[in-house]
């Protein structure tokens, strides 16, 4: 079956797209922005920060809009703004995401469960509602969300952050058998990667952590682009509830690295206050 999403070229079929990008002022929401932008798409950003979503958008040659993905008026207007620009929307891009609150489950704040909720799975399917209602329903498209390697396994302070995931991989899914054959609906989880969100964790002692990991350093925010940017491109046309681990090995440590898991050390370290918002 060809659909009117196929091939257009060397490009994998990006050159002309267009892209929503949330949370795509700093980190893997950045790369994963100037990737689709190189591959010649065109990108509506948005993030929080006003003047860092008017850099961004002059810096790529797209458009961008300020405001929380919390917000569901926000992001109807990301829709609307995109669909008002570039005639089209292809691809959507659900990166903005909240590790608060931060800390044991038993001390968390049910208001700041909510929060993390209403960010890490909410927003990305009213996005996805709002496209879908839009244009994707007609035309088709592809969406890529943003997940992590932890919503696999528990790990200390972030359960949270971990259970939202995990509801977002499975909301993935979910929308993936519901939206087919239209929309392609999948997941990149990274590991532990060099963004500001989890500065705190990798900042001091990179070269410990990166001695766990089999591949000897932990992620760059390009690392999980590429893999985005595979998934949202036709070179993926038969790609769909997928999740892509871009996690440096983290999965396989326990062959070769023996002892205890040096994110999880650090994570231990650090009290509910180190957590970082970036919805």
């Amino acid at each position: 079956m060809t659909s009117s999403y196929g091939p257009q070229g060397g490009d994998a079929g990006l050159r002309g797209r267009a892209a929503i990008v949330t949370g795509a002022t700093r980190g893997i929401g950045h790369a994963v922005a100037r990737q689709l932008a190189a591959a010649g798409a065109r990108v509506c950003v948005t993030a929080r920060d006003a003047d860092e979503v008017r850099h961004t958008a002059a810096e790529l040659g797209g458009v961008g809009a300020a405001g929380s993905v919390a917000d569901p008026e926000h992001l109807a207007s990301v829709v609307e703004l995109t669909l008002r620009e570039f005639g089209r929307i292809d691809v959507i891009v659900n990166n903005a995401a909240t590790n608060l609150p931060y800390g044991p489950l038993m001390d968390v704040d049910p208001m700041a469960w909510r929060e993390a909720f209403t960010v890490n799975v909410e927003a990305p399917l009213r996005l996805v509602q709002c496209a879908w209602r839009a244009w994707l329903r007609e035309h088709g498209g592809s969406v890529v969300n943003v997940c992590t390697e932890g919503a696999a396994h528990v790990g200390p302070n972030v359960g949270a952050y971990g259970t939202s995931k995990a509801a977002l991989l499975h909301l993935t899914r979910q929308l993936a058998g519901e939206l087919a054959p239209r929309v392609r609906v999948n997941s990149v989880s990274p590991g532990l990667v060099r963004t500001e969100m989890a500065r705190f964790v990798w900042e001091r002692g990179e070269e410990e952590l990166a001695a766990g990991l089999p591949l000897g350093r932990i992620g760059e925010p390009e690392d999980v682009a590429r893999a985005v940017l595979w998934l949202a491109s036709d070179a993926a046309e038969w790609v769909t509830g997928a999740d892509l681990l871009v996690d440096g090995g983290t999965r396989v440590r326990a062959a070769g690295a023996p002892g205890a898991y040096a994110v999880h050390e650090r994570l231990r370290a650090h009290g509910p206050a180190r957590g970082r918002g970036a919805g």
